[in-house]
């Protein structure tokens, strides 16, 4: 069976008077169909009755529906209301934390300018240090290499001296052994003719005593 708010939406959706009696028509129909015994009770007057009554049950639920379209429409603007309120809280907002924001960074382009100023007063103050040490180790190494120069040309002499030194010795006692090698070679030689001589009075001797040795030889025979 439809509802009293459907029969509503019906007969007010109907185009014309034959559409609206043809709804209330089925309205009565499944009215009938719902409560049998209700054809034997009802007569024109019932009809009419209940046709007055749909009418005032309309009319209420139209009313209802006013209400309810009237307390919708104020929930609506207490709704926008306060989405427009809670916008405009959280434009404020958004905006404080814009200026948080601009301000923390203006904070930190003043710190970061600061810092920047300090490291490079350091990075001078170090260059400038580096560059007198580097100055000084280069003074260092050049007396080092003065030292070291004037060092060599010492060695240098030393070792100059020392060879010439050397050579003046190898000179003299390269006469020496010349003078001891002839000496020696005089020695030898004046030995190897005594020498000779030793051995020709040995051999003669010899050799005479053999000759005689073989004379005699030959005469036994």
């Amino acid at each position: 069976m439809l509802s009293t708010i459907a029969l509503y939406e019906a007969l007010a959706s109907a185009p014309d008077e034959r559409a609206r009696a043809k709804v209330i028509a089925e309205a009565f129909e499944q009215l009938e169909e719902r409560y049998p015994h209700l054809p034997d009770l009802a007569t024109q007057g019932h009809v009419r009755e209940s046709e007055l009554r749909l009418q005032k049950e309309i009319e209420l639920v139209r009313a209802e529906l006013h209400e309810t379209e009237l307390r919708l429409k104020k929930d609506i603007e207490l709704v926008r209301a306060e989405l427009h309120e809670t916008e405009l809280h959280l434009k404020k907002d958004i905006e404080l934390v814009r200026a948080e924001l601009h301000e923390t960074e203006l904070h930190l382009k003043k710190d970061i300018e600061l810092v920047r100023a300090e490291l490079k007063q350091d990075i001078e103050q170090v260059r400038a240090e580096l560059k007198q040490d580097i100055e000084q180790v280069r003074a260092e190494l050049r007396e080092t290499e003065l030292r070291l120069k004037k060092d060599i040309e010492l060695v240098r002499a030393e070792l100059k001296q020392d060879i010439e030194q050397v050579r003046a010795e190898l000179r003299e006692t390269e006469l020496r052994l010349t003078k001891e090698i002839a000496l020696v070679r005089a020695e030898m030689k004046q030995t190897v003719e005594q020498a000779k001589i030793d051995v020709l009075k040995w051999l003669v001797p010899l050799m005479l005593a053999q000759v005689a040795a073989i004379a005699a030889l030959v005469k036994l025979l």
